[in-house]
């Protein structure tokens, strides 16, 4: 990292000293699963979904057990929740046979899970495992930094 980059994220510690994920979670699988239910969603809306949702369901076995069309009503105010559904059912599927429960902690392991790109894999990567391994960029980061182009 550059001497200015060095400065600016010094900057932006001082500014934002109490920055963290606005995801609610407890493990490392609950990150990712809130991860997945982020997408094209408010966090805000995800976390009054998944309290109810952890509650009863919360490892990888559990949610590779759960019936798809339940998982589906649980996660509906998430929207996309068809796809979301089959993405996190099979995501947790792989975690308990390739990873022996554990969410992976690289980013390659985690990339290569069903529904998990790299913006979700970089938050998990910081949120749950506290090793940055790259900035999750919004479109609201995209369209702020075109604008100071200009």
């Amino acid at each position: 990292m550059g001497k200015r980059n060095k400065e600016l994220v010094e900057i932006l510690k001082k500014t934002y000293p109490d920055a963290k994920c606005s995801l609610d979670f407890n493990t490392p699988f609950e990150m990712l699963v809130a991860v997945m239910l982020s997408a094209q969603c408010t966090d805000e809306r995800v976390n009054k979904t998944t309290p109810g949702i952890f509650a009863k369901y919360s490892t990888p076995k559990d949610f590779a057990e759960i019936d798809i069309n339940t998982l589906e009503e649980l996660i509906h105010p998430c929207g996309f929740y068809k796809n979301k559904a089959k993405n996190i059912k099979a995501c947790a599927k792989e975690i308990l046979e390739k990873y022996n429960g554990e969410v992976p902690k690289t980013m390659e392991e985690l990339m290569s899970l069903p529904g998990v790109g790299r913006k979700s894999a970089n938050v998990v990567m910081l949120e749950a495992f506290g090793d940055a391994q790259g900035i999750a960029v919004d479109t609201h980061c995209k369209r702020i930094a075109n604008k100071l182009r200009t």
